[in-house]
């Protein structure tokens, strides 16, 4: 009964967000635009690198040597329940949930960290090849990025490869922060521009491109960086997107263009 529950729910979802299922990439991907909800502040100091929302707890990680961090925060008051700081010279990166375990990436260490998901202490590191960007959990698997094309799939436990997937159109795009969605498919920041591309982590095929351009005036880019942060608010269509240096998390929905 659990299972048909969910099984209900994944439809449900994936008709409110009124977007072509995965695996249905005929010619050019569609085009969609945001549609701003609401925001909430963000802090301005933070170089948003991980974005990730697991019940009503968002956990946050950013980089920069020796300001880099982690924190778990309440999603709905905004209080901070958690944070772990990342010491000199480590860049910290991606951060996902898997079970009962929060895994934290860093850029060029090569090495990512097992922490506890409720206290953000580190439990493990492990190494691995190339350099860490974006990553998400889907169907028992942690999905990763490297600032290439190419996805890699990793065991949840080991963090061993299993896996990769190179994207069959958008060629050489540079994919970032993830997020792997409730219909099946991953969301992605494409650096440094201000596109998130909606792939099929199967395939390969990106399935839609957003415009998330224009979400903060002018003035207030100018202080900012890119585009980074995505995590989608369970249950719903709405997404959270924000950015480096942001002082906005802006609520949202991908509608037609």
């Amino acid at each position: 009964m659990e299972r048909n529950r969910r099984s209900l729910a994944v439809v449900v979802l994936v008709s409110l967000l009124g977007i072509t299922g995965c695996g249905d990439s005929g010619g050019d991907p569609p085009r969609l635009r945001i549609e701003v909800i609401g925001t909430r502040p963000h802090d301005p100091g933070a170089f948003t690198e991980g974005l990730e929302v697991d019940g009503t707890v968002l956990y946050e990680s950013t980089g920069m040597p020796g300001a880099s961090r982690v924190r778990a925060t309440d999603l709905t008051t905004g209080d901070e329940l958690a944070s772990a700081e990342l010491p000199a010279p480590y860049f910290g990166e991606g951060v996902t949930k898997s079970g009962d375990t929060l895994w934290q990436l860093t850029w060029l260490d090569r090495v990512a960290i097992a922490r506890d998901p409720a206290t953000l202490a580190e439990r493990s590191r492990v190494s691995y090849d190339g350099e860490g960007w974006g990553l998400c959990t889907r169907a028992g698997r942690l999905v990763m990025s490297n600032g290439s094309d190419t996805l890699t799939f990793r065991d949840p436990l080991t963090f061993a490869p299993t896996g990769t997937v190179t994207l069959t159109n958008h060629n050489n795009v540079k994919l970032n922060e993830l997020d792997c969605a409730a219909d099946g498919s991953v969301y992605a920041n494409s650096y440094p521009t201000d596109e998130i591309l909606r792939i099929d982590p199967e395939t390969g095929d990106v399935l839609a491109v957003i415009d998330a351009s224009g979400l903060l005036p002018a003035t207030v880019r100018a202080g900012t960086d890119v585009l980074n942060g995505i995590a989608q608010l369970p249950g719903t269509d709405h997404f959270l997107i924000t950015g480096k240096y942001w002082p906005t998390v802006f609520e949202v929905r991908f509608v037609p263009d």
